[in-house]
């Protein structure tokens, strides 16, 4: 389940539907792995084709990464069986 956001306008987009903070291109995809995401207990519950997942290094260790787009990433990190701070970034 997902206890905790980055990204205001992804927990809006999440919550009420609001494309507002989000590409509107990317909105179809992000409901689908959003919903996913806060049905998930384990990083390897996001491993859907196509997805990409994987882990991060760097600054953003202990985060995992699923792709939206070419460049946008739907980052989060696990507590446990809970997902926290989940973001909406194009980080490359």
């Amino acid at each position: 389940m997902i206890k905790s956001w980055q990204h205001k306008g992804l927990e809006a987009f999440f919550t009420n539907g609001s494309r507002a903070g989000i590409r509107p291109d990317h909105a179809p995809r992000l409901r689908r792995q959003l919903a996913r995401l806060d049905m998930a207990s384990q990083p390897l519950d996001m491993n859907v084709p196509g997805w990409r997942l994987h882990g991060l290094a760097g600054g953003l260790e202990g985060y995992c990464s699923v792709s939206v787009s070419v460049n946008w990433r739907l980052t989060f990190r696990f507590e446990g069986p809970d997902v926290v701070l989940v973001n909406y970034q194009d980080y490359h």
